[in-house]
């Protein structure tokens, strides 16, 4: 069976999307497993980091598979592994379970991020091509906003939340797998190619742009971490509102306003975009601090559009920065290295804001995160101050 090239890309796109939701659906349960297995926000951190260990295996064993296998059967691996993600998450009876069935989810993210975004770009219609990246930013961060979204509005009205958000994802991951099958490979398999592991590395004349766009990369993950891991905690425990579908919301709106920020200022300059992404990144992180002290949920939400923001701008224009610097045969590797420091700084921050709520609180645990990573954003902000002039220094008048 063949389908129209558009058709195609249309479908990739949609697997892309539904492969991200299955990674972030389990958000707004996460309240529900604390009661079901007893256990606390500090375990909650533990368990969104398996997430991450599986992001970064992923990467590191599976970055450059695609390359050497095709991207079709590595795109069809990663939501096989969302298949079984979602299958163990079904039948959960313990903590050790919900661990398995979060580094599934993340080893099928970690393939599907990087293959997929590749896919879109070599099978895009000649006429949406200056879009391709746009869409490509839209389905990957659109998608984790919408997992907690759309996992919120069936824990909330709808019964056996802890199964039927799963069966959702699975259903929804058999008609991505089917959109993928039936999609043409992009590249040429050689006979006898071997896959290996990806290489990290960062070469000396982009290490200094790395650094810079690396602080304010770990600032805003860190943020997303704290959104996706222990909001629904804040939001229960502090706020006092028990409704999923409002804590999904919630998480939306940080993604949503991180990839409309991506998509909106794609052509800014991006050392000038970096320094104010990291200034509205601090603002919402007081903002949040702010939010947790007044027990307010619309304050609340403002943070979260305002970090959302910051952390977009950030890690689409710290990726530029160190793209341009860079041999295309070099790319690969320094992505990766970047990607690394991203996954350490989404689930290592967030499991020592858990265990700070465990000892103090919730609110003490979101002040402390929200002083010491808005400090982060200072640290990148005065360093890329500081590149800026210097760049102006030297440039010829």
């Amino acid at each position: 069976m063949t389908r129209s090239r558009a058709a195609s890309f249309v479908g990739v796109a949609f697997a892309f999307v539904v492969a991200m939701m299955g990674t972030t659906m389990p958000t707004p349960l996460y309240s529900l497993y604390e009661v079901e297995f007893g256990f606390s926000v500090f375990v909650v951190t533990l368990v969104f980091a398996a997430y991450a260990v599986g992001v970064l295996g992923a990467l590191l064993a599976f970055g450059r598979w695609s390359d050497s296998l095709g991207r079709r059967p590595m795109l069809l691996g990663a939501i096989a592994f969302g298949l079984v993600s979602a299958v163990v998450f079904v039948t959960a009876d313990s903590l050790t379970a919900l661990v398995i069935g979060r580094v599934l989810s993340g080893l099928s993210a970690g393939i599907f991020v990087g293959t997929a975004t590749v896919t879109l770009l070599e099978l895009v219609p000649d006429r949406w091509r200056d879009r391709a990246p746009a869409i490509a930013t839209a389905a990957n961060i659109g998608g984790l906003g919408l997992g907690p979204l759309v996992a919120g509005l069936l824990a909330e009205y709808l019964p056996q939340p802890l199964r039927l958000t799963f069966f959702v994802d699975i259903a929804l991951l058999v008609v991505a797998g089917v959109a993928v099958f039936f999609a043409p490979e992009t590249v040429r398999v050689a006979a006898g190619a071997r896959p290996h592991m990806q290489r990290l590395s960062v070469p000396i004349e982009v290490r200094g742009t790395f650094l810079r766009a690396s602080i304010g990369g770990f600032a805003g993950f860190a943020v997303l971490g704290l959104f996706t891991a222990v909001s629904p905690g804040f939001i229960g425990g502090v706020l006092e509102i028990d409704n999923h579908a409002v804590t999904g919301a919630v998480v939306f709106s940080v993604f949503a306003a991180s990839a409309v920020a991506q998509i909106a200022l794609r052509r800014a300059d991006p050392v000038s975009a970096q320094r104010w992404g990291c200034l509205v990144l601090m603002l919402g992180l007081v903002v949040l601090a702010l939010s947790l002290l007044v027990v307010s949920l619309p304050v609340l939400v403002i943070a979260a559009l305002l970090c959302g923001v910051g952390q977009g701008v950030t890690f689409s224009n710290g990726m530029s920065t160190i793209d341009a610097g860079l041999p295309a045969e070099r790319r690969a590797e320094v992505t990766s290295t970047f990607f690394v420091v991203l996954y350490i700084a989404i689930s290592v921050p967030v499991i020592g804001a858990g265990s700070v709520a465990n000892e103090w609180g919730l609110v003490t645990a979101g002040v402390v995160f929200s002083v010491i990573i808005a400090a982060l954003a200072a640290v990148a902000f005065v360093l890329l101050t500081l590149d800026g002039r210097k760049v102006g220094a030297i440039r010829p008048s």
